[in-house]
């Protein structure tokens, strides 16, 4: 057991796991220690608000690329311990890696091949004793339940309160056939055992609820308030709507997810949390929720209905971490990066899962609202008509298909990560009479700004930019300019003799 500077113990951090890179950390906390080992979390001991405070301090820190997590000590309000952890991964790739247990110092293009990978191995949970869990340390049930007790904030100005459901994850069973959905959606506070739940048109747990009310009964419903990073990363991912994310989660971290069986419900919840919530959902519980500062850098839509949760139970370790995700415009959206790697993975394995032959890279850019609104992909074209079929299913396959409005296709010659050569690409490759196709009523969100009034945001368009060399002319297309692999080969072995830092710098298009 180690203890941490504020008396945070890192519970659980026992048991070898076998898999590719590091170990994966089995809770946050452990996740917590490595982070800060190599200094990417600061601690704030003074006291801090959370009416706002929280939000623009956290804002304020994150106008720089990798700036560190952000673990607040002291929040006004709070009982002693209880703690608010903001940036967890902000836009720093590091974590993000230590997340999967993977190798700090990985490039974009690195970390999302290794995410492919943990997305291609399902891992299904397993159920450990309830006494073992360190979430069941604490208890409140029934009369005793008080969320108020934890930090939750108001993040903007004019968000419509308290919300404790940002960074989470939150489950639900399929009435059909009984599989598990995991999904982060925000949780807003009303009263001691009251939050509302916000759900986008077509996410499962809103299909899910609603199946149960269209048969008169409640939905079940358990949330995961202090999330360790790999559930928070896998939940906010689009899978197959027949599939439980708890699979994938134990394929990125090598190890099956420990769950306990719920203590007032059914449904069970990750032993390991820092902070879980059981509560259902009876028919026809709404209230009137939001607004929310959210991914696209805008308030959301204007207050309206949502979704009313009664919690029954809440579970919590000693000196509880609620994890908070600051919406914003990048590189302060806590979104942006980890849906730009875990974005990226999941089109490109549908692409290749949809038979789609060729692909070299896909990269959902983080600065478009939150990883969401633009998709590269990177492709050798092999035949006729190759690059609009990859973009045309990169628009619409279920990992890339919510929301996102640009999909650009580039030659293989193109790093898609690298935001200059798709620039360029798109200079000199696209005729935009010529190679700009669109798709209408497409899958959108009510918290598109574009689309007004708000009533029309739950369908949206897509612009398909094809900025490949024209397939038919490829033998005769103007030839770039490349650096001679011979030569680059060896200026590279020179590098260092020549008095250049670091590594030589890494070409994708060179002369053979």
């Amino acid at each position: 057991m180690e203890e941490m500077s504020v008396g945070v113990v890192v519970e659980g951090s026992t048991g070898a796991r076998p898999r590719a890179g590091d170990l994966a950390p089995r809770d946050l906390r452990e996740w917590l220690a490595r982070a800060e080992a190599l200094g990417l979390v600061k601690r704030i001991a003074e006291e801090v608000d959370w009416d706002e405070e929280m939000g623009a301090i956290t804002y304020m820190l994150s106008q720089e690329i990798d700036s560190p997590a952000l673990l607040f000590e002291r929040i006004r309000g709070c009982p002693p311990g209880f703690q608010a952890l903001w940036n967890m991964v902000g836009s720093s790739r590091d974590r993000f890696a230590l997340a999967i247990g993977e190798p700090v110092g990985l490039s974009v293009m690195e970390l999302i091949q290794r995410c492919r990978q943990g997305f291609n191995r399902m891992i299904p949970p397993t159920e450990i004793d309830p006494g073992q869990a360190p979430v069941n340390t604490n208890h409140m049930v029934g009369d005793e339940v008080d969320v108020t007790i934890f930090p939750a904030a108001r993040h903007w100005p004019r968000d419509g309160g308290r919300y404790i459901g940002t960074a989470d994850a939150v489950i639900t069973r399929d009435p059909d056939a009984g599989w598990l959905n995991v999904g982060t959606y925000r949780m807003m506070v009303h009263d001691r055992n009251h939050v509302g739940l916000y759900l986008s048109p077509g996410k499962d747990a809103r299909l899910h609820i609603e199946r149960y009310w269209s048969r008169g009964e409640p939905c079940e419903i358990v949330a995961v308030w202090g999330v360790e990073p790999a559930l928070f990363i896998t939940a906010s991912q689009t899978f197959p709507k027949t599939m439980s994310e708890l699979d994938f989660v134990g394929g990125m971290k090598g190890a099956p997810i420990e769950l306990v069986k719920g203590r007032v419900g059914s449904l069970p919840y990750p032993a390991q949390a820092e902070i879980v919530m059981e509560g259902v959902i009876p028919p026809n519980s709404l209230k009137m929720e939001g607004p929310f500062g959210e991914f696209t850098g805008y308030y959301g839509r204007p207050e309206d209905l949502a979704f009313l949760v009664e919690v029954k139970a809440v579970h919590y370790r000693d000196n509880p971490i609620l994890t908070h995700a600051l919406m914003a415009d990048y590189p302060a959206n806590e979104c942006a990066l980890l849906y730009a790697l875990a974005r990226s993975a999941r089109v490109w394995n549908d692409l290749e899962k949809l038979g789609v032959p060729g692909i070299k890279g896909v990269y959902c850019h983080p600065a478009a609202a939150g990883g969401f609104a633009m998709t590269i992909v990177s492709l050798e074209q092999r035949y006729a008509g190759h690059a609009p079929q990859a973009l045309a299913l990169a628009a619409q396959c279920p990992g890339g298909a919510y929301f996102s409005k640009w999909i650009i296709a580039v030659d293989d010659d193109v790093d898609p990560s690298d935001t200059n050569q798709v620039l360029w690409a798109m200079a000199t490759r696209c005729n935009p009479v010529e190679d700009i196709d669109l798709l209408r009523q497409t899958w959108s969100t009510w918290l598109d700004p574009t689309q007004n009034p708000p009533e029309e945001r739950p369908y949206s368009s897509k612009a398909l930019i094809n900025a490949c060399m024209e397939h038919r002319y490829l033998k005769t297309f103007s030839k770039r300019t490349k650096v001679g692999r011979k030569v680059y080969e060896r200026v590279a072995e020179r590098w260092k003799a020549l008095g250049f830092p670091g590594a030589p710098p890494k070409l994708r298009a060179l002369e053979e």
